[in-house]
């Protein structure tokens, strides 16, 4: 039986092509992952607002799979709304499921916190628009965020295109003088093979929305191990 040691219950963006893969691959011997879907093609305020409308009728899916925690996987879909929108919606979700709830909002920023980073270097696939509504809900955690450097692409599938040598080059493009810790943000953007690269060639630590979801998903389910070697803080910190 797969999961015979849990079932990590996704929701994810309709178009999201990386985020299964990459979680997958992090997690340990025994832990599956079983997904649903919203609506979202392209990556926009108005779409990541429209999300959340279907959020609970896919935690009602995926609490028939009998699974034992539910993740909702996009981050400026959990962070769109402001200081507090990630925990109503693992509430929601919680609700709806009856199951225990990580949003990778709450993800980065309890990541943040074990890290002990206050300045961040943030590397993202988003438009303006987007952006803005991450570094504003950064900087209301207490975070400042020193450099922003951005592909803006507006279509998820044109995110879930991009190669991991792309984010590799987007990430050295940061100015890092002043940063505590590296930030690449998005769970349809590839990252994972990269992340030891950058942590070795910037001396700083690195992590990315997916790496950061699937290590307070560990944490949650009291697993203390990860199926593939993606930065320190799944190395130490789980």
């Amino acid at each position: 039986m797969y999961g015979w040691r849990a079932r990590v219950g996704l929701i994810i963006p309709s178009s999201n092509t990386t985020m299964e893969p990459e979680m997958w691959k992090l997690m340990p011997e025994g832990v599956s992952i079983h997904s649903a879907r919203a609506r979202l093609e392209k990556v926009t305020v108005e779409e990541l607002y429209a999300m959340e409308k279907e959020v609970a009728y896919a935690s009602k899916l995926l609490a028939t799979a009998d699974v034992d925690i539910v993740v909702f996987g996009c981050t400026t879909g959990s962070l769109v709304g402001g200081t507090g929108y990630d925990e109503k919606i693992a509430r929601e979700i919680s609700k709806a499921s009856g199951k225990p709830a990580v949003a990778t909002a709450t993800a980065v920023i309890e990541a943040l916190k074990v890290l002990g980073a206050r300045n961040i270097a943030l590397a993202t696939p988003y438009i303006d628009e987007v952006n803005e509504k991450e570094v504003r809900f950064l900087e209301s955690h207490g975070y400042r965020v020193v450099d922003l450097k951005a592909l803006r692409i507006e279509r998820n599938t044109d995110i879930g295109r991009v190669s991991p040598s792309t984010v590799y080059r987007l990430v050295r493009s940061l100015d890092t003088r002043n940063a505590d810790v590296v930030f690449i943000s998005c769970t349809n953007l590839r990252t994972i093979e990269v992340i030891d690269v950058l942590e070795k060639d910037l001396g700083l630590p690195v992590f990315s929305s997916n790496t950061a979801t699937a290590w307070m998903t560990l944490r949650t389910l009291g697993i203390r191990e990860t199926g593939f070697p993606a930065g320190q803080l799944l190395r130490k910190y789980l």
